[in-house]
């Protein structure tokens, strides 16, 4: 009897003295154009968030040049509120390192630095702590894309700055084949999981099935210091004779719940078109899948993660600052994802 009681004791104390992490919450900012919207700062106000991670552009192969070349930077038609701080991001699609080489490298992350601080200035920002690249990479780019981090940080607009990268959840159970970027810590994207082209009614937005596959077993063994974004949006996913046609973005939850558009299938998040819809550019007998985030997903995903990721201080990013996204989501409800971890 006393041994179970020593035992009890000793569970709680491994319990009850568990780490906890200390959380700065804040959010991505993924528009083309910045505007000091009140609603959208109130939300950082209210989370007392210091930074905002601000993508600057993407940036794709240009076959017509035969090199990369950027597409859609942000304009700043305001410049960020004084208190907050930018953390600039960049994306960069996978494929532009499919035929590079060190020199070609070398050009990319001069160009980069160079166009970043500029967006930083027009923001209003005379300076910035961290950069983050968010690239998809795989085993076959691994090389080149590690050759480009370690070029960025010898750029001298970047002295003393950090590099950050975002992390796939595949890339942290397949660490010997993915490799670890040459960076002092990543933003582990808990999102856009599943396979968003295969038709069915899974949601490929969040997927706890996917994050248990990946990460139950790997992550406490993940060598770097690790940020975390969670997911706030929505879309529509477009099905055509079952083969995926694409996201419609002129599709929302309004026009998804009119009975005259759409018929849902029982329960499921699928959703069939009842006529022909020229101005979503979509037809009848197409089939929607309408994917969103719930609070009860989010605090599933926060316990999840706090189980499994190593204790410490850490940025948790909300994807993305917009005001149509926000209202589905009180200041308590997101505090309660905070605290979980």
């Amino acid at each position: 009897m006393h041994k179970i009681s020593i035992l009890v004791i000793s569970v709680f104390l491994f319990f009850g003295c568990r780490q906890k992490s200390i959380v700065h919450p804040t959010f991505y900012f993924w528009k083309t154009d910045y505007h000091n919207n009140k609603a959208e700062t109130d939300y950082l106000d209210q989370f007392k968030s210091k930074a905002l991670y601000v993508r600057i552009m993407d940036v794709d192969f240009d076959p017509d040049h035969q090199q990369a070349v950027p597409i859609s930077p942000i304009k700043f038609s305001d410049p960020l509120p004084q208190q907050i701080q930018i953390i600039p991001v960049v994306f960069l699609v996978n494929r532009i390192f499919n035929d590079t080489d060190s020199n070609k490298t070398k050009v990319l992350a001069n160009r980069i630095a160079n166009f970043v601080d500029a967006k930083v200035k027009q923001a209003g920002k005379q300076n910035y702590a961290e950069l983050q690249i968010d690239c998809d990479w795989t085993k076959t780019t691994r090389d080149q894309y590690f050759e480009f981090l370690k070029q960025l940080k010898r750029q001298p607009l970047l002295k003393g700055k950090n590099i950050s990268v975002t992390l796939r959840l595949h890339q942290v159970k397949n660490v010997v084949t993915s490799g670890i970027p040459p960076v002092e810590k990543a933003m582990l994207m808990c999102y856009n999981m599943g396979n968003l082209r295969k038709y069915g009614d899974q949601n490929s937005i969040l997927d706890q099935h996917e994050m248990d596959v990946y990460l139950k077993d790997y992550l406490k063994n993940y060598p770097l210091k690790l940020d975390v974004a969670l997911p706030l949006f929505e879309w529509a996913v477009v099905f055509r004779n079952k083969a995926y046609a694409g996201i419609s973005k002129r599709i929302n939850k309004t026009q998804i719940d009119d009975k005259k558009l759409f018929r849902q299938r029982g329960n499921s998040i699928l959703y069939d078109l009842l006529t022909d819809y020229p101005a979503a550019g979509l037809k009848q007998g197409d089939v929607i899948r309408w994917e969103e985030i719930s609070n009860k997903n989010l605090l599933a995903t926060s316990t999840f993660l706090s189980r499994y990721l190593k204790p410490g201080e850490r940025n948790l990013v909300f994807y993305h600052l917009e005001t149509d996204l926000l209202k589905h989501f009180t200041h308590e409800d997101l505090q309660k994802v905070i605290v979980n971890f």
